[in-house]
């Protein structure tokens, strides 16, 4: 199945990825990280990038076109940004940022 979902922009540090694409409308979400997982996992492995492994889960958050920018922004200062947070603290941060509530017990592997 095609994906016909393009990427826009991938960014992150050494324990997780953000990535800024526009996804199709006829898959879900779950399947087109899925399949992203997949590719890339066998990307990595072609390279002999030694052991290289996603998390089971994710978050995805839906940007409107007009905040494309500013993600994009967002995503290019990652390096600087995660010297004062860590993952799961930006993590957390998005999640209430979004108003969604979690159960730390099922959010990190």
């Amino acid at each position: 199945m095609r994906l016909d979902s393009s990427i826009i922009l991938v960014g992150g540090t050494k324990d997780h990825v953000h990535l800024l694409g526009r996804q199709a409308r006829t898959i879900t979400l779950a399947y087109w990280v899925k399949e992203l997982k997949r590719a890339s996992s066998l990307w990595a492995k072609s390279q002999e990038l030694g052991a290289f492994q996603w998390q089971a889960g994710y978050g995805g958050f839906s940007v409107s076109q007009s905040q494309s920018a500013e993600v994009e922004r967002y995503l290019a200062r990652q390096p600087g940004h995660h010297r004062k947070f860590d993952f799961q603290q930006e993590f957390r941060k998005l999640l209430k940022l979004h108003g969604l509530e979690w159960d730390e017990r099922y959010v990190w592997d």
